[in-house]
């Protein structure tokens, strides 16, 4: 398939792409999450009513919610140019990442991920003694190679459930050859040595299977749908090829490309071709859409039910 750049407009000719899957969900009974209140200011999230049941997978001995909650936007990370990123971090001062913390709880996911900032260390656990809904937290350990072991001991200490070794940080090992290799074992294995699950995440689709190959320490993968700052249909193909030849559950992420494609379509495509076992990670940004938690996790519970069985 020929690279075409996913900006919104391109991606809504490719629909057809997405036919049978898109169609499917627009013909089910129902809006694609409850209804809920209105939010009481612009941009905060809606809060109230009961807390609503979602899939769940398992990661290692993990068990979490199939739609995991992003926190990209709650540092600014944006991947997305006009200033998007700066109004994403004044926007979530502590008091509203708790907001959407609990809009999450609410809608049934149980996790969230995060890099183990002390900001957000903090935050967390002071969230988790008030009675936080939301009690899994899964840390993205990023920093430079010769501290990585203590940011892992940081976050471990800090109350983080699972870990996962940081795109960025494990495609740069990757690429050292054996040595690189050696590196990320050594990493997993000092992740596993708190009890926890570990993990490697990805941008790049021929990474995941050389692990399991090799049979590093690892737990689960995070697999990026597109590599960021290019943001290609062909690549987001050849990402979800490679969910095929991996044993070892898989977390997409990026799938709505930075917030370049609908929820609907982006969705769709995502859960036709994961597996049972597998999830997705998702950020959220209320001011551009503040129902953007209820039809995330709606879609989820929709598109994970099990096709009807054909008529006899």
């Amino acid at each position: 398939m020929a690279a075409r750049d996913l900006t919104r407009r391109g991606f809504l000719k490719e629909t057809a792409i997405l036919g049978a899957a898109a169609a499917a969900m627009r013909a089910a009974d129902g809006a694609a999450a409850p209804a809920s209140p209105a939010p009481t200011e612009k941009g905060k999230p809606p809060a109230g009513g009961s807390a609503i049941k979602l899939p769940t997978i398992k990661l290692g001995k993990l068990e979490v919610s199939r739609l995991l909650l992003g926190s990209n936007p709650f540092w600014g990370y944006a991947h997305r140019d006009g200033g998007l990123g700066k109004k994403m971090r004044d926007y979530f001062t502590d008091e509203r990442i708790v907001e959407v913390l609990e809009a999450a709880a609410e809608q049934g996911i149980t996790t969230v991920v995060s890099p183990p900032e002390k900001r957000w260390v903090t935050l967390f656990n002071r969230y988790l003694k008030k009675g936080g809904k939301l009690r899994i937290w899964i840390a993205q350990p990023h920093n430079k190679p010769e501290v990585f072991k203590e940011e892992i001991t940081f976050a471990a200490k800090g109350g983080a459930k699972g870990m996962f070794v940081q795109g960025a940080r494990a495609d740069a090992q990757f690429a050292r050859g054996e040595e690189g290799l050696k590196t990320l074992t050594e990493w997993l294995k000092h992740i596993r040595s708190f009890g926890v699950a570990a993990g490697i995440a990805s941008h790049r689709p021929d990474t995941h299977p050389v692990y399991e190959k090799r049979k590093l320490p690892v737990d689960f993968f995070f697999q990026c749908f597109f590599q960021p700052d290019k943001y290609l249909s062909a690549h987001r193909d050849e990402a979800v090829a490679t969910l095929k030849k991996l044993r070892k559950p898989v977390v997409g992420y990026k799938v709505l490309a930075a917030g370049r494609l609908p929820a609907k379509e982006a969705f769709a495509f995502a859960f036709r071709h994961l597996r049972a076992k597998d999830g997705v990670c998702v950020g959220i940004y209320p001011p551009e859409k503040p129902d953007m938690i209820e039809e995330d996790a709606g879609l989820t519970r929709k598109l994970s039910k099990p096709p009807e069985a054909k008529k006899a």
